[in-house]
């Protein structure tokens, strides 16, 4: 399978230009005959999460996830999008200090139908965690034209327990779009490239390059195979990449090295409950 990934510049709160980039590399990458379009983390409505939470409108998202299917539909592409999801319970008052957003990721497929979404696990820095609330579902697997798919997103990858979560339930290729600040440049040249090696699978990275707002992005957007070898790479300016993914590169590396199949759960989770707690970990309660 042809996969394009889109590495660009949004504008944020500015929709109509954001889809009308998105809908340009959707063509272009039709064209190439590529079968999907990744896109960066929040690239419709652009990446500023508190400029987001108090100035956009939760109304307008339908209308916004329709103008993402019809670019799917329009250009015969299934498409890989992010945008603020509401929480189940959402009353349209949002209480301080409580958010009622995830961030997602959606896969639609070329007739702009619903295959795959994820809520965003791993919020990075105090901006997403004050508007936005973090996901805890693990990320589902779909069959997406013969190769098993799933998404994570930004931060998450960065967690080797995440991608281990996805390989685990069968994934073969990983979808994450992303918001990776400039100065960051280790994520995508060495872990993006270590966790698909790790849990043999793809591993697609989407992120914004340029300004948008406060943020700074240093794109990077990188495609890594099974092996931990680079399939395709941008540098900071927009760009449009391509590779080709399919199980078979990810079978072969999963029968030379067995990491998957030699994993021993039972004993790593004797050896988590062994350890000290330190403070700041996850049921701290310093009061």
């Amino acid at each position: 399978m042809l996969l394009s990934v889109l590495q660009a510049n949004a504008v944020v709160l500015d929709v109509e230009a954001n889809l009308r980039t998105i809908d340009d590399a959707a063509r272009r990458a039709s064209h190439a005959g590529a079968h999907l379009l990744l896109t960066p983390e929040l690239f419709p409505v652009g990446y500023a999460p508190l400029r987001l939470r108090g100035e956009l409108d939760p109304s307008s998202l339908p209308a916004i996830r329709e103008g993402l299917a019809e670019i799917a539909r329009r250009n015969g592409i299934a498409l890989v999008y992010s945008l603020p999801v509401e929480a189940p319970g959402y009353s349209g008052a949002v209480p301080a200090g409580s958010p009622d957003w995830y961030i997602s990721a959606t896969l639609v497929d070329a007739t702009g139908a619903e295959l795959l979404s994820y809520a965003k696990v791993h919020l990075f820095g105090g901006e997403e965690r004050k508007a936005f609330r973090a996901g805890a579902q693990p990320p589902a697997v779909v069959d997406f034209n013969g190769i098993r798919t799933s998404l994570l997103i930004c931060y998450d990858i960065e967690f080797p327990e995440a991608a281990r979560a996805a390989a685990g339930r069968g994934a073969e290729l990983l979808l994450v779009p992303t918001a990776l600040s400039a100065g960051f440049e280790a994520v995508p040249e060495v872990l993006i490239r270590a966790r698909a090696l790790e849990s043999q699978v793809h591993v697609a990275y989407a992120n914004h390059c340029g300004a948008e707002d406060a943020y700074t992005f240093g794109g990077g957007s990188v495609v890594a195979g099974p092996d931990g070898g680079l399939l395709a790479e941008a540098g900071s300016a927009p760009a449009l990449l391509f590779a080709d993914v399919g199980p078979e590169a990810v079978r072969a590396a999963r029968d030379e090295v067995p990491y998957l199949r030699e994993r021993r759960p039972e004993l790593y989770r004797e050896w988590e409950a062994g350890l000290p707690r330190e403070a700041g970990q996850p049921g701290d309660n310093p009061a």
